[in-house]
């Protein structure tokens, strides 16, 4: 069963960065695409972000310009570099597994919480 761990939030002015951190146990991790998520009060759960196994990337229109995805497949980790951080960014951030544009193994873990102050 694959389990995800998530961490690095914190609070933060706007304007501020955070570096997240998702890993991941019992999986083939490095040959998987991973996706952030976030879910803010009341709103449902939204994509992030995404990377594939051989490090492409795509980001939501909301974060591009602004955040970072990467890997380390050495250390089953993917990160996500927040830059010039929002308000509107503050939620539970959240990794998985993605099959296509579909979620992949695993539940979702516990989250970070992100939270930007203005």
């Amino acid at each position: 069963q694959v389990q995800f761990a998530e961490s690095g939030g914190g609070l933060v002015q706007a304007g501020g960065s955070l570096r997240l951190s998702c890993a991941a146990s019992g999986s083939t991790f490095s040959t998987n695409t991973i996706g952030w998520f976030r879910q803010a009060p009341g709103n449902e759960r939204e994509w992030v972000a995404r990377i594939s196994s051989g490090g492409s990337t795509l980001y939501a229109d909301s974060v591009k310009g602004r955040f970072t995805i990467s890997r380390d497949n050495a250390k089953n980790t993917v990160y996500l570099q927040m830059n010039s951080l929002k308000p509107e960014d503050t939620a539970i951030y959240y990794c998985r597994i993605l099959t296509g544009n579909f979620l992949g193994p695993g539940n979702w873990g516990q989250g970070t919480q992100v939270t930007v102050s203005s």
